[in-house]
């Protein structure tokens, strides 16, 4: 029997590994102890895998029907035979792809490689990376011969953080081989669980390919509506009711305006333009919409202090909470987040500013940004209060409870009703 390994359990390798567990013997791993230590005792911080069916398909040890067994030791690897690498692909400080993770997990396992055994890649990346990055680690490390001794393919992870409805079993997966055999032999594995189906692509370069563009297309279409939101307020017309007023077609894309962070769509387009300059093409709308993208948190920044000197507000020192420090509603992850961007720039203007977010981890964010969260919000009135993301939570509050009679309630994501707020994207 098939037995698989999935290498990285975050967001996109934890319910990929407990969902194939529900019918082959898997092992998780991860290098962090204390992931596979939480894991073990049922529990996920990431939120995408609810508890109840977490524990249900963990075992204590290594199982040859099915279930999922965590593990941090390399050891553990050596009996599986298809081995799925689902670690971060991310960008530097400079943009620039850091294939670092990815590098050093297939190294790792390069170590436990044997002859016939599938390594299939679900990182995003650029076409062509497998072979070219990936393929020569693991025959340098292994000593065996691609497409002869072992194989590779790759199925790109179309996982959306914190959606409960679009879960990994119910969106169809690209599927891809090294070879045609080995391609339909990994469509057939993920055919097994994936109860959306599976589209089995001609090429790991084709399945390469069509991952990073669907970002980088929605990347690109937020631009443009981020473009339309700065044209829209100079001109004195709110951005979200001309969307509406637009969406009354049947082939208009509903894409909002807003903050592009996360490690997908504010990552990917990167790794797309690397590879195009690397063969002499200089990209011109994938780099522009990331950088119009990238000047958002400054943009909401400035439309907000722009807003509290028209009310009267004192800007040296005013009190400003925004509310949400991850990338996206309803989940905890905060890689890429580009609210930070908005806190730095309120700041550069001697704002006293203050963040709050009951789903990030306080220790992370202080770790990767230097943010000290509030653990609640504060009972001060605020001189401001800018809503970055929509967490459900947020919709609960009694926004006059927390601001002063001419404080500036600003709703970037366009959630709130608009006669409380005083601006929005």
């Amino acid at each position: 029997m098939d037995k698989i390994a999935v290498i990285g359990l975050g967001y996109v390798g934890l319910p990929l590994a407990r969902l194939f567990a529900t019918q082959y013997p898997v092992v998780g791993f991860d290098i962090n102890t204390n992931r596979i230590n939480e894991l073990r005792a049922g529990k996920d911080s990431t939120l995408e895998v609810e508890e109840a069916l977490l524990q249900q398909v963990l075992v204590k040890e290594q199982s040859v029907t099915f279930g999922l067994y965590c593990s941090a030791d390399v050891e553990d690897l050596k009996n599986c035979n298809y081995f799925i690498i689902t670690v971060p692909t991310p960008v530097d400080k400079n943009n620039r792809p850091d294939f670092t993770p990815l590098e050093k997990a297939s190294q790792m396992v390069g170590k436990v490689l044997k002859k016939g055994d599938v390594v299939i890649y679900e990182s995003t990346v650029y076409p062509g990376a497998t072979e070219e990055v990936c393929v020569p680690i693991l025959e340098k490390i292994s000593g065996l011969i691609f497409n002869q001794d072992f194989f590779a393919g790759y199925s790109p992870e179309r996982i959306n953080p914190g959606d409960k409805e679009h879960t990994v079993d119910k969106i169809l997966k690209v599927t891809s081989g090294s070879t045609p055999e080995i391609g339909l032999k990994v469509n057939q594995l993920y055919q097994s669980v994936i109860t959306a189906g599976t589209y089995l692509a001609s090429s790991i370069k084709v399945a390469e390919a069509a991952k990073v563009i669907e970002n980088s297309q929605r990347d690109i279409n937020i631009a443009f509506v981020n473009e339309l939101s700065k044209i829209f307020n100079l001109l004195g017309i709110d951005t979200q009711e001309v969307l509406k007023a637009a969406g009354t077609k049947w082939n208009f894309l509903p894409f909002k305006p807003g903050l592009v962070g996360g490690h997908c769509i504010g990552v990917d387009p990167y790794y797309l333009a690397q590879k195009a300059q690397e063969v002499g093409y200089h990209p011109e709308i994938i780099l522009s919409g990331r950088r119009l993208n990238d000047t958002m948190g400054e943009y909401v920044a400035s439309q907000v202090v722009k807003l509290m000197i028209k009310k009267g507000v004192q800007i040296k020192h005013a009190k400003v909470l925004v509310l949400g420090i991850t990338f996206k509603e309803n989940c905890p992850d905060v890689r890429n987040s580009k609210v930070v961007d908005v806190v730095k720039a309120l700041k550069d203007y001697d704002l006293e500013v203050s963040v709050f977010d009951p789903m990030a981890k306080s220790s992370e964010v202080e770790h990767e940004y230097g943010i000290t969260l509030l653990p609640q919000i504060s009972s001060v009135f605020y001189d401001a209060v800018v809503l970055s993301v929509a967490h459900k939570e947020f919709e609960k509050i009694n926004y006059k409870e927390i601001l002063h009679t001419k404080g500036v309630l600003y709703d970037v994501k366009g959630i709130l009703d608009q006669k409380i707020i005083d601006g929005r994207l």
